[in-house]
């Protein structure tokens, strides 16, 4: 009688202590839904979006940064595979991404067939007709606010980009871990700090050079210490214009930089730009003090995006030294040694 009364006993006591500690292990809150804030206003984004439509020219950048594979990316130019340039390949893997593209705004049809759960758009130039169009497919994250419609701030985007993808704090250790290889390149190369320099694209274009003012398009310059003169603004059409456009007659206001950049993206650009005798004349010319790019190191300038910028350092950063220096490799043939 005895054994048969504790046993009971026992078995409730048991189950006494399990449900205490089941009530007492701390549950995982729910994935909750975000809110980002866009230049059309606000998106909600459910959590966990698995299929990802990168609607502008570099938004899969930050997505394959972010550790997102799109299921669609917008081709820009260049004829890469998946429009993704060689610096993101990896992060790309094996990866088939449908590729889209962009006439007069984005491609709506295309854009619906891949059912997306989420649309990022923050670098497709959007107005707010298109954004309608693109909100009432799936939840659009737009350009941020108050900027440009198209390559508003990487930071910026990025930052953007990683709310609504509820990485915020990846996103914000991405971009302050590459705020901080600029700096620390800048701080290991004091001949850059203060050294004028000039980014332009390459060859000559109806008898004008294209220039970037000092601005978005030259950050990658001034963040190293280098300067952009300010003579080339006169040249820009707009206030807020972010090239000037010069004349081939008045091509002697790059002898204002010390360093000509020169975005060139095949060899025949280059004997172009030689061909010129008021080129050949320019004083950064007779020096040495160039740097020419290749097709993929142009591409990851105009990039700007949290994958290209560390190509940038890592490729351009030694010929801008020896473009300081003097490279004589890149003097015209018959220059002065």
């Amino acid at each position: 009688m005895r054994s048969r009364v504790l046993i009971p006993a026992l078995l409730s006591a048991v189950v006494l202590a399990l449900a205490g500690c089941s009530s007492a292990a701390p549950q995982a809150p729910a994935p909750e839904a975000v809110t980002v804030a866009h230049q059309f206003g606000t998106t909600t984004v459910p959590p966990n979006p698995q299929r990802v439509v990168s609607a502008g020219y570099t938004e899969h950048d930050t997505l394959l940064a972010l550790g997102v594979t799109p299921v669609a990316v917008t081709d820009w130019y260049g004829d890469q595979p998946h429009a993704t340039w060689p610096w993101a390949r990896d992060e790309l893997g094996s990866a088939t991404p449908a590729v889209l593209t962009m006439k007069d705004g984005p491609d709506f049809e295309a854009i619906a067939a891949q059912r997306p759960d989420l649309i990022v758009a923050t670098n497709a130039g959007l107005d707010q007709a298109q954004y309608d169009r693109l909100a009432a497919i799936a939840p659009t994250v737009a350009q941020p606010a108050g900027g440009s419609s198209y390559f508003a701030p990487w930071d910026q985007q990025t930052l953007l980009i990683g709310q609504a993808l509820h990485k915020g704090s990846e996103a914000t250790a991405l971009v302050d871990g590459i705020k901080e290889r600029f700096a620390d390149v800048a701080a290991a190369h004091p001949g850059f700090r203060g050294t004028p320099a000039i980014f332009l694209q390459a060859p000559f274009y109806d008898g004008q050079a294209i220039a970037y003012q000092d601005g978005l398009s030259t950050d990658f310059l001034t963040d190293l210490g280098f300067t952009v003169p300010a003579d080339i603004d006169r040249f820009a059409p707009e206030v807020d214009s972010q090239q000037a456009y010069i004349p081939l007659e008045s091509l002697g206001v790059l002898n204002s930089a010390k360093v000509l950049i020169w975005a060139t993206e095949n060899t025949e650009a280059r004997t172009e730009l030689e061909a010129q005798q008021l080129y050949r004349a320019l004083t950064p010319v007779q020096n040495g003090n160039l740097v020419f790019t290749d097709d993929v190191l142009a591409g990851a300038i105009y990039f700007t995006s949290p994958l290209s910028l560390p190509y940038v350092l890592d490729t351009l950063v030694p010929l801008l030294d020896k473009a300081v220096a003097g490279n004589p490799e890149t003097r015209p043939v018959g220059s002065p040694a």
